[in-house]
């Protein structure tokens, strides 16, 4: 059900299907375009639109299917279904070009697989065109739509005489008109030419007596006549015979024709109305490829999930204008069904309700729809409306009166599967009562079970939104500092309506503006700034819960890798120790086996001096070499000498990045930039960050096994996971945090970062000067500028680099 009845032209579907009637070829395709209606039947819906999908995609790809002669020959069929009648020449070329169009179609459908358009290839066998009907019309009519000469044996003969007549007459003429041009009687550049459908020599008119013959006709002076002499007055008389004959000939011919195509009506009309179809699916699928529209997730359920959805006529308009729309993401389900807009006026309200009434209509109909790819449709049996002034002086009604007969029929009629749309919801009369019975409204459509989107500035039904099950508030997103609309919606909190802001911006005077907040009262002013400080602290807090997040996702992943590493040591430790254990036990056991010898010695040379002190010595020497202590590799510490190199940095050269220990190879220049490989990775590094070195220093300081292993250097995927554009200062001392500053910029400069973000917050000010002043000595800053007043305003300093 749809209320009220002029819904379309509230919603500007009107439009949409004046749109596809320009995109018909055929008064086919239009008169689908006319039987447009909203479905409540799920089944039909979801076949509608899926046959105008399956044509976008047709028309996608590229593929030969007919773009042109969709013409309507059902007045001929009609006309052909009566014994006795014929159609005319003209007639059939329609028919005939139109029907070789049908053929295309169902020609494309054949060469497909049944599963790449299910729809519109089942509908296609229903269809049949017999070739006995086009061949029959082929051999009569050529390509320029005249009947072919071979129609008939008798046409041949009696055309073959026409010409040879007319050929005849033409030569008598000929030398006729020489002769006169000879003598003078006419000028040199007249020729021969027809009057009355018989060929005739136009001569002035002081002459016309030289020539014996019938005058048809004279100029508008009356100075030139046109002469048909007696010598060819039977000749032409005979032209004029046979043409009767050819045209009684043809018409047979057509006769015969027309009997001919009449068995066949039947499937010629339903042929007609598979054209008419896809010259309406054309036209459906032209205006969805201007919309950038898709057929999403369908499902046979109250749901609004939709994801950058966008008003169709405004994405059309601003199309023109080179402009875009901002896209509009809405979620209505069973926990929030009624969608409360609150917020200034010609901030977009209006534009996202009618968005949601009007492609809700535009799918139910069988349009595809402008929105991302993952939203979802859902299903609705009715659509209400109250959008508009229905004043009416002739049923004695006020605005106000047409909305509550509005709401009357609403609450009458609303249901679970109903979504109504309602734009300035109380207004029209005293906002006190307004208000309380707009609140009464919408607590008993909200236990209808019904979904809908209401626009209002009444502070009670916010506070309704806020603490009642199946409401939710909604907000248009406004630029606080300059007082402009943003157009976009946010669902889950409330809107300000910025009346005193845009008050005090077109001038009105500041102590009217004063004295209007001391009449309207400190708690409604306080509601009114507490909704504008929660929407900058749920900003700050958004960016604040973004940065978290991130941070989180780094610290588990280094957590892994640690426990990875950990894990990794503690085997390696492990495998060390038995290795050590092991040898010492070997080692244990030749000492013992040395030691062993040596006494059985000393006891078997009864301690003699020479072989004690020669055993002795034997046995120290084993264990100056067999157990003497592995050396160990010095690592390069922090303070290793660079033995710097003067000239250009050139590609091949070796350079130390300042302030670090990190040596790199300079692998190619770009500008101001040099690509260097630090290890096994590579990095683009400001020139003016480098220092040459020279080569003997990157040998003895880089080995290949060092390089490997990373010590000396600078990990850069560490610092690319550790760092974040955004850097808060707020709450540290001038030093401590300029100190914290170059830090950042050290590490922004070497990971090459394009634009920064400090945040040092408002205050008096003053460390946001000397955070900029500090940024002045940078010549790598390009310029420095206060953030949007959404995320920060002047208590955040953006940074671009150069």
């Amino acid at each position: 059900m749809l209320y009220p009845k002029n819904l379309e032209q509230k919603l500007g579907f009107d439009r949409l299907r004046e749109w596809l009637k320009e995109a018909c070829i055929s008064s086919l395709g239009r008169t689908y375009v006319d039987k447009i209606r909203f479905s409540d039947n799920f089944g039909l819906v979801d076949k509608l639109v899926g046959q105008t999908a399956e044509m976008q995609h047709i028309m996608q790809s590229g593929g030969e299917f007919p773009a042109q002669n969709y013409l309507d020959a059902t007045p001929y069929l009609h006309r052909a279904a009566i014994e006795g009648t014929m159609l005319m020449q003209d007639e059939f070329f329609d028919l005939k070009v139109s029907l070789n169009t049908i053929r295309g179609c169902l020609r494309y459908f054949e060469n497909q697989s049944p599963e790449s358009y299910p729809l519109l290839s089942e509908y296609a066998k229903t269809i049949r065109v017999e070739r006995a009907v086009t061949d029959a019309i082929e051999r009569i009519i050529d390509e320029r739509g005249q009947v072919r000469d071979n129609a008939s044996p008798e046409l041949v003969q009696i055309r073959r005489r026409l010409i040879a007549e007319q050929v005849n007459v033409r030569k008598r003429l000929d030398t006729m008109l020489r002769t006169a041009k000879s003598n003078g009687w006419i000028g040199d550049d007249v020729s021969l030419t027809i009057r009355n459908g018989r060929m005739v020599i136009p001569m002035a008119a002081e002459h016309k007596r030289k020539f014996k013959g019938f005058i048809h006709d004279e100029s508008a002076t009356g100075q030139t006549v046109f002469i048909e002499p007696t010598d060819v007055l039977e000749a032409n008389n005979a032209i004029r015979e046979l043409e009767y004959e050819e045209r009684r000939e043809i018409n047979r011919i057509l006769t015969r024709l027309t009997d001919q195509l009449r068995p066949y009506l039947p499937e010629l009309h339903k042929a007609y109305q598979f054209l008419g179809l896809m010259d309406f699916l054309r036209a459906k699928a032209k205006l969805a490829a201007q919309m950038s529209a898709i057929n999403p997730k369908f499902e046979n359920r109250t749901v609004v999930d939709w994801r950058e959805a966008r008003h169709p006529l405004l994405h059309l308009t601003f199309q023109k204008q080179g402009k875009t729309v901002v896209p509009l993401s809405i979620e209505l389900n069973a926990k929030q069904r009624i969608l409360i807009i609150s917020g200034p006026n010609a901030g977009g309200k209006s534009v996202s309700l009618k968005t949601v009434g009007l492609i809700q209509y535009m799918y139910q109909c069988g349009l595809l729809v402008p929105m991302r790819e993952d939203s979802t449709m859902g299903f609705f049996q009715n659509i209400f409306i109250d959008i508009g002034d229905e004043q009416s002086l002739e049923n004695d009604l006020s605005t106000y009166s047409s909305h509550l007969t509005n709401m009357r029929n609403f609450l009458a009629m609303a249901n679970k599967r109903t979504i109504f749309l309602i734009d300035e919801f109380g207004t029209g009369t005293e906002p006190g009562l307004g208000g309380a019975i707009a609140e009464a409204i919408l607590e008993n459509l909200t236990r209808s079970g019904a979904y809908g989107v209401i626009n209002t500035h009444y502070t009670n039904l916010k506070v309704l939104a806020d603490k009642t099950e199946g409401l939710i508030n909604g907000a248009m997103r406004f630029d606080g500092e300059h007082l402009e609309p943003l157009y976009q919606l946010e669902i889950g909190r409330p809107g300000s309506s910025f009346a005193f802001e845009i008050a005090s911006k077109i001038g009105l005077p500041k102590e009217v503006v004063v004295q209007a907040k001391e009449k309207l009262g400190a708690q409604q002013v306080n509601f009114e700034k507490l909704l504008k400080e929660l929407d900058i602290e749920r900003r700050v807090f958004a960016e604040k819960n973004l940065e978290l997040g991130i941070k989180e996702r780094k610290l588990a992943q280094q957590l892994a890798e640690y426990t990875a590493l950990k894990t990794t040591l503690d085997n390696n430790e492990k495998r060390i120790l038995n290795e050590a254990k092991q040898k010492a036990k070997l080692l244990l056991s030749g000492t013992n086996q040395r030691i062993e010898n040596t006494i059985r010695e000393i006891k078997e040379s009864q301690a003699e001096k020479e072989t004690t002190k020669k055993v002795r010595t034997e046995l120290e020497r084993f264990t100056k070499k067999d157990l003497k202590p592995e050396p160990v590799a010095e690592l390069p510490t922090a303070n290793a000498e660079y033995e710097p190199e003067s000239g250009a940095i050139e590609v091949g050269s070796f350079v130390r990045i300042k302030g670090q220990n990190a040596l790199a190879e300079v692998l190619a220049l770009k500008g101001k930039d040099a690509e260097v490989r630090i290890g096994e990775l590579k990095s683009n590094i400001k020139l003016n960050r480098l220092e040459k070195v020279s080569n003997k220093t990157y040998r003895e300081l880089t080995g290949e096994k060092k390089l490997k292993s990373g010590t000396g250097g600078v990990d850069l995927n560490e610092r690319h996971l550790n760092f974040s554009f955004n850097l808060d200062i707020r709450g540290k001392r001038g030093e401590e945090a300029l100190g914290v500053v170059d830090q950042f910029m050290d590490n922004a400069l070497m990971l090459g970062y394009d634009e920064l973000r400090i945040v040092h917050g408002k205050g008096d000010g003053i460390l946001r000067t000397l955070v900029r002043n500090h940024l002045r000595g940078y010549k790598q800053v390009a310029a420095m500028q206060d953030e949007h007043a959404d995320r920060g305003g002047a208590g955040v300093t953006v940074v671009r680099m150069r």
